[in-house]
């Protein structure tokens, strides 16, 4: 059995593939149909001027079959450093992250996609969902995981953008279904769009290491073998704790505006978001902080509709806001009093924002200083996938060269 997913993945190592890549599939059928893209959710936050503001997409496709499950936990607990991690470029990218989960045919599903979004809340509380189970005969169903990816994600276009893919399983895929698409294929059709896929392997099972190899050089990625738990960096710290209340003030400080319907499904969103966090650990909770606190993280913290930032930057005036669109706790107030308590919640939302920085600067140098007294962590999947996105999102103007790997 295996213990899944890897969601604080990626390192590039670049190894020489073998032509027998190609020899693996002459009796595969190409003629699949393609399923159509996802559109964006009306969520999915974009930033102003995307000329000026280069873009992160990344798309993790996760194993979730039995043996990954201690993958998957270590998933749940980073993938708010992994953020953290693609938002320390020069200058800071918009970050928006993807799913699927992949299991194989005969299991409770097949594939499961979450589609791109900058709502890191929403996509944690999806992958909150996953458990590890099914699988057993070995191979997966990886060429559709791999094929989904590509063609039901809405990525861009914007030539700006750093769009990757991280494929993190422990077993080969599956050569022997009808009506599968191939994995060389969808990877040339992937290069060709400039989407990177890179392989991380949880184990060593041979098979797996000589196929993953193929994919990263298929899809002009990188390669490389963690833990079947992800040998990931996880280490609690004494800030972790006050962070985590911290974070949860910073949400309280959120006020949304629009139609009922909009409002309605913005709170049924938030009570998800919620839900995950309660089943965090405060060291999750303590990056999460730290990301939402970020230039990158404003559109993951807010969404689209929330007045205190709307006001603040001038595009909302309360005094033509339509009645029916106010926040609840504004509705009943006079102008006067609903300003006020808009200017105080901004007033509230800065000082926690600060303070939040400041701490959480604390945290990353304690664990920093911790990490060398243990002799580093330059093994971890952490510090792997640091090397990879510096290497590879270099084509698109990020610069990571005056920052570390965020725990």
């Amino acid at each position: 059995m295996r213990t899944h997913l890897k969601t604080k993945l990626i390192a590039l190592s670049l190894f020489g593939l073998t032509t027998a890549a190609v020899f693996y599939y002459p009796a595969l059928n190409s003629a699949v149909t393609v399923a159509p893209a996802i559109p964006p959710a009306p969520d999915q936050i974009s930033l102003p001027d995307a000329a000026q503001h280069p873009v992160i997409e990344a798309v993790f496709v996760l194993d979730t079959t039995g043996s990954m499950g201690g993958l998957i936990q270590a998933a749940k607990d980073k993938i708010w450093s992994i953020a953290s991690t693609m938002a320390a470029a020069q200058p800071a990218p918009e970050i928006r992250m993807g799913l699927v989960a992949y299991r194989d045919r005969g299991d409770d599903y097949v594939t499961r996609v979450v589609g791109l979004s900058s709502d890191l809340d929403a996509v944690q509380a999806e992958l909150m969902q996953f458990q590890a189970q099914g699988g057993g005969d070995g191979p997966e169903s990886v060429n559709q995981a791999l094929d989904e990816a590509l063609h039901r994600i809405a990525w861009s276009q914007d030539a700006r953008t750093y769009r990757v893919i991280f494929l993190v399983g422990d077993a080969p895929a599956h050569l022997d279904y009808p009506n599968d698409v191939p994995y060389p294929q969808t990877l040339a059709k992937a290069k060709a769009r400039g989407i990177r896929v890179n392989a991380i392997q949880c184990g060593n099972l041979s098979d797996t290491s000589t196929e993953w190899r193929q994919i990263a050089q298929l899809g002009d990625g990188g390669f490389f073998q963690v833990d079947q738990a992800g040998s990931a960096v996880a280490i609690a710290t004494p800030y972790d704790d006050t962070l985590a209340k911290l974070a949860a003030d910073l949400d309280d400080t959120r006020l949304y505006y629009g139609k009922p319907v909009e409002r309605a499904e913005k709170r049924e969103k938030l009570a998800a978001a919620k839900e995950s966090q309660a089943a965090a650990s405060p060291a999750a909770l303590a990056r999460r902080a730290g990301f939402v606190t970020s230039k990158s993280g404003g559109a993951s913290l807010l969404g689209e509709k929330e007045l205190v930032e709307e006001v603040a930057s001038g595009r909302v005036d309360l005094a033509t806001l339509p009645a029916d669109e106010l926040p609840e706790s504004l509705a009943d107030l006079d102008l006067e009093t609903q300003r006020d308590r808009v200017s105080k919640s901004a007033a509230k939302r800065e000082e926690l924002r600060h303070r939040i920085q400041d701490l959480s600067a604390q945290r990353a140098d304690y664990l920093k200083k911790t990490l060398e007294a243990e002799g580093g962590a330059e093994d971890s999947l952490d510090h792997k996938i640091f090397n990879a996105v510096r290497q590879q999102a270099a084509g698109v103007g990020l610069s990571y060269d005056k920052a570390a790997p965020a725990y």
